[in-house]
C-alpha cells in the first residue's frame, strides 16, 4: 500500500498545481444546466474523501460492516460549493487527501482483507476500497483538468 499512498501524493502534487493556476471565474462557470462546475466537482472529491476516510479508519477497527451510501448530489448542493472561495477548496481537497495518503501508507496488512457492504452493493474489502479511491479520483481530475 506504500505504493498506492506514493501514487496519491503524486496525483496531488501535480492536481494543486494546475488547480491554482485555474481561474477562480472559470471554476466556477456551469457548462450547461444539472452539471456541476469545477468547483462543485472539486466538492465532490473532498466529500469522497471524506466518506472514504470513514471507511478507511472504521474497517481498520472491525471488520464485516455495513456502511451508509454518498448521496453524492444531496453533499454537493447542501454544503454550497458553488459558492466557496476556490483558494479554499483547493487546501481542503490537498489537506484531506496527504492525510488520506498517510492512513493508506500505514494500514495494517491484515486490514486490508476486512469487508464492508456500502449502502446495498456488493462485499468489498479495505484494499478494494483504498485502490478505488485512486482510481475515483484520477477520474475526476481528468474531469476537472
Amino acid at each position: 500500500m506504500k505504493e498506492l499512498a506514493e501514487q496519491l501524493v503524486n496525483v496531488i502534487a501535480a492536481a494543486d498545481t494546475r488547480l491554482r493556476d485555474m481561474d477562480e471565474s472559470l471554476a466556477a462557470k456551469k457548462t450547461e444546466p444539472g452539471v456541476w462546475s469545477k468547483k462543485e466537482l472539486l466538492g465532490h472529491l473532498i466529500d469522497s474523501a471524506s466518506n472514504n476516510h470513514q471507511r478507511f479508519v472504521r474497517l481498520q477497527l472491525a471488520d464485516d460492516l455495513r456502511l451508509p451510501k454518498y448521496e453524492q448530489e444531496g453533499w454537493v448542493k447542501v454544503q454550497g460549493y458553488q459558492t466557496a472561495d476556490w483558494v479554499s477548496l483547493i487546501a481542503l481537497w490537498r489537506a484531506y487527501n496527504l492525510h488520506l495518503a498517510r492512513l493508506i501508507r500505514d494500514v495494517s496488512p491484515e486490514a486490508l482483507a476486512h469487508t464492508c457492504h456500502v449502502g446495498d452493493g456488493d462485499e468489498v474489502t479495505l484494499q478494494f476500497l483504498m485502490e478505488d479511491y485512486l482510481a475515483h479520483l484520477e477520474h475526476h481530475l481528468l474531469q476537472l483538468l
